[in-house]
């Protein structure tokens, strides 16, 4: 299954940086976040990755090609303008890069993949947080329910917005939020190929926005993955520093490969 990942937005806004670089790219612990959010699906067996670029999309197009070097040591010999690679680190990936547009929209950048996915389900996340979301769980949901979107779904932060869950835990048109099922969008989803007749139709929108969502509600098209454990953007100065200060100290919970 290929995992699509969004990277195409603005600018981060926690990078210790002069020049903006994609939100994607900003650093936790030396590795941008994208490495983060890749190594946890690649150790949980996703290996093809299709990055949904936008802004500074070459920034990240260059980071790919020049990964092998990134990952090396090197000894480059400027009289005879020759490179010798030591301690030669790759990852068994597939990685396409395709530049969406700077401005589009969720839905739009889906659809401009939609080549590259084909006609499996795929995976959906956000190139701006990490977590421990058990992807063989949630694609197992998925594939039990047989709808158009699995949804994981995690307790809010106080930035989060709350999702209309009634009391069977099923995602509701109108109902107000339930007290037993207070949760937010845990930015990771798999879709089924039915999904893009409604991105087409809502192209404008995000791609979990309330009216895409309400006619998946009102078309029993979405389930919900209740994700229990860790998930964290990070957006904030306040966010980088803790999701480091986890990785630096052996707690960080999405980490699931050895260094």
């Amino acid at each position: 299954m290929k995992t699509v990942i969004l990277a195409g937005g603005l600018p981060s806004i926690v990078a210790d940086r002069y020049e903006p670089i994609p939100k994607p790219m900003a650093e936790i612990s030396g590795k941008p976040i994208l490495y983060h959010i890749m190594k946890n699906y690649s150790c949980q067996g996703l290996d093809e990755f299709i990055i949904c670029a936008g802004y500074k999309g070459d920034y990240i197009k260059d980071y790919f090609l020049n990964y092998y070097l990134y990952q090396s040591d090197i000894t480059v010999d400027l009289n005879s303008n020759s490179i010798q690679v030591h301690k030669k680190k790759t990852e068994n990936w597939q990685v396409t890069v395709a530049d969406t547009g700077k401005d589009s929209s969720i839905a739009q950048r889906l659809l401009k993949v939609r080549a590259f996915v084909g006609k499996e389900d795929f995976l959906v996340t956000y190139g701006d947080c990490v977590s421990d979301i058990d992807i063989g769980s949630l694609v197992a949901r998925h594939l039990e329910s047989q709808k158009a979107v699995t949804m994981a779904v995690t307790a809010p932060t106080g930035r989060s917005r709350a999702l209309p869950i009634t009391e069977k835990g099923e995602l509701s048109e109108d109902t107000p939020v339930s007290h037993q099922f207070v949760r937010a969008d845990a930015c990771t989803m798999v879709f089924s190929e039915k999904i893009f007749s409604y991105l087409q139709e809502f192209s404008e929108d995000d791609v979990m926005s309330e009216p895409l969502m309400k006619r998946l509600a009102h078309d029993h098209e979405i389930s919900l993955y209740f994700h229990e454990g860790f998930w964290s953007p990070m957006e904030t100065s306040r966010d980088k520093h803790y999701l480091e200060y986890l990785y630096e100290t052996g707690r960080a919970p999405w980490k699931n490969w050895q260094e």
